[in-house]
């Protein structure tokens, strides 16, 4: 008899499902264990595997379809065996009728360009307030945070930091012999990871009823886009059309084979044994910091006289001294002049403050910045205003056309996966008729480069800029019962409070955990909260974010575990 193939219930809540992808046609064989197809919930997509040997006899439920959990979705059996009649399948929503390249698709909704964090968001957000929304994305949802950027990097430095730790943790008794790295296991993990998000995403738009549509939009009126000779309109459009590695002009560097940007480097097919990285900003640290720990020499050349320019000045040198520490070269006030090929990688020609250095290198990471990939959206066509490719928007995220509105890296209000997401909410609620506001200056930025650093407000460089009248606290990590644990005592807290008032106006941390520490600064910061308020609340003990709590004690030489001088 042919066994049932079911809709499965994979958690508690779960209801329905919808058949993602059948990875066997009609007729193919099935062994046991093999996976026949996946299933998208609300929150990911799941593979199923076959519970028996045989060939896949008849689908019952189509990709796309939804069915509440226990249906029956096929059937698996010997070749040739009879199909028990279970009736129809439920009743896919039937598509929407194309239109002719001359009328669009939908004259009313939201349309949103792009599926990146920003995009996805404020498609989310829309549909929940009850637009009718209609996706488009040119590559894959998840757009470079999810796909290229910042999961991807985050999956890689988590191995790395395993590896790093199983073999530097004899002084606290525990031995790793003969420690070594499966590469392609590694990078396994990291595509692992990747998948799972983006089908998550997927699955979320397929549960707020948001149209994807694949293929790349191209204004041809103010609210109205061609995608591969589909016209679609709306009432309200929300560009998300991220951005894209810039390469420098540097002589050599276009044509060195050598030379990768911040994608290639993620899934690269061995560990190099050395790497020049051009750009000492968040993207280049990060992965620079990957591959040092895996054995990589790694040299990175920044023209600024600091990394981390964005950042608070004296913790970027504790974090410089700590990276040196570890193997890695920094050349500051330093600029790549000349890249040519060499038969085991490239050499790098840097002008350095002392003179010239020549660096022979396997790899050349190049880091320097992204720039708006808005050039062949036909902006001109739409009347939208840009500068030099970044889309110039108001606090409420619009444009100089009412009711369209453009969010995260193209806008260059603030380049973050964070940023992205909160600008897509606050379009997505304007577009639906709210009154809200992006402010750049409430969003912490964060560098994973071991340990963690993240900082809301303003650093002290920029509180003198604006001639504010401020106090300083600081508390090393050093001082800290957690971090001693952790083997991290070579951080700092610090904080800067309105000198009258006791007004938080910036939170600094590199210490373990910055980047979980920096949201309740974040949320100080929003509320307006004064020192007194923050030292009120009880932390809990032993833990990094009581270091935090102290830093704010110090401010007014208060602090308990440390001089205060």
């Amino acid at each position: 008899m042919a066994t049932e193939l079911l809709m499965p219930k994979l958690g508690l809540t779960m209801t329905e499902g919808t058949i993602d992808e059948w990875k066997k046609k009609e007729g193919d064989s099935v062994a046991k264990g093999e996976i026949i197809y996946s299933v998208a919930t609300d929150k990911l997509t799941n593979d199923v595997e076959a519970d028996c040997d045989g060939v896949l006899l008849k689908i019952i439920v189509k990709e796309g379809e939804t069915v509440p959990c226990k249906t029956v979705v096929g059937f698996v059996g010997a070749a040739g065996e009879a199909v028990p009649d279970v009736g129809a399948a439920p009743a896919a929503q039937a598509p929407a009728q194309s239109a002719p390249a001359s009328a669009p698709a939908s004259d009313s909704g939201v349309l949103i360009i792009g599926g990146g964090p920003g995009g996805y968001v404020a498609a989310i957000r829309a549909a929940q307030l009850g637009a009718k929304v209609t996706l488009i994305e040119k590559d894959k949802m998840g757009g470079t945070c999810l796909n290229r950027g910042c999961m991807p990097t985050k999956a890689m430095l988590h191995t790395s930091e395993i590896y790093h730790d199983a073999k530097s943790s004899e002084d606290i008794g525990i031995s790793c012999k003969d420690v070594t790295v499966d590469w392609e296991k590694v990078q396994g993990f990291r595509a692992g990871v990747v998948e799972k998000l983006t089908s998550g995403v997927k699955g979320l738009c397929k549960l707020n009823k948001v149209k994807v549509v694949e293929g790349e939009a191209v204004f041809t009126g103010p609210k109205t886009v061609s995608v591969g000779g589909e016209s679609y309109s709306a009432d309200k459009v929300i560009i998300a059309a991220g951005s894209y590695p810039i390469i420098p002009g540097i002589p050599g560097l276009k044509g060195c084979k050598a030379s990768i940007d911040s994608t290639a480097c993620l899934s690269l097919d061995h560990i190099p044994e050395s790497m020049v990285v051009i750009g000492g900003g968040v993207i280049g640290l990060e992965l620079g910091s990957v591959y040092m720990r895996y054995g990589t020499k790694v040299t990175v050349v920044e023209m600024q006289p600091k990394l981390l320019p964005l950042m608070d000045g004296e913790l970027t040198g504790m974090l410089q001294t700590k990276l040196e520490g570890q193997g890695m070269e920094i050349l500051l006030n330093s600029s790549v002049t000349a890249v040519e090929d060499t038969k085991k990688g490239a050499k790098v020609t840097v002008k350095c403050p002392d003179g010239e250095k020549k660096i022979d290198c396997e790899m050349i990471l190049v880091c320097v910045g992204r720039a708006p990939d808005t050039c062949t959206l036909g902006l001109d066509k739409a009347g939208i205003k840009e500068d030099k490719g970044y889309i110039v928007v108001n606090d409420k995220m619009e444009t100089n056309v009412p009711g369209v509105y453009a969010v995260g890296d193209c806008n260059g209000k603030l380049m973050l996966a964070h940023a992205a997401m909160a600008m897509g909410e606050t379009a997505a609620e304007n577009a639906m008729g709210g009154d809200k506001k992006f402010n750049p200056e409430m969003s912490p930025s964060c560098a994973y480069v071991g340990p963690e650093f993240a900082g809301v407000g303003y650093t002290e460089e920029r509180a003198k800029e604006l001639g504010i009248a401020y106090k300083v606290g600081k508390f090393p990590t050093s001082g800290n019962g957690r971090s001693l644990v952790s083997g991290h005592t070579d951080g700092m807290i610090k904080i800067l409070a309105g000198e009258k008032y006791g007004e938080i106006l910036g939170v600094h941390i590199l210490a373990p955990s910055a980047t979980e520490l920096i949201e309740e600064a974040a949320l100080a910061i929003r509320l307006e909260a004064t020192l007194e308020e923050f030292t009120d609340t009880i932390h809990c003990h032993p833990t990094v974010a009581e270091a935090v709590r102290e830093c704010a004690l110090n401010c007014d030489k208060k602090a308990i575990h440390i001089p205060n001088k």
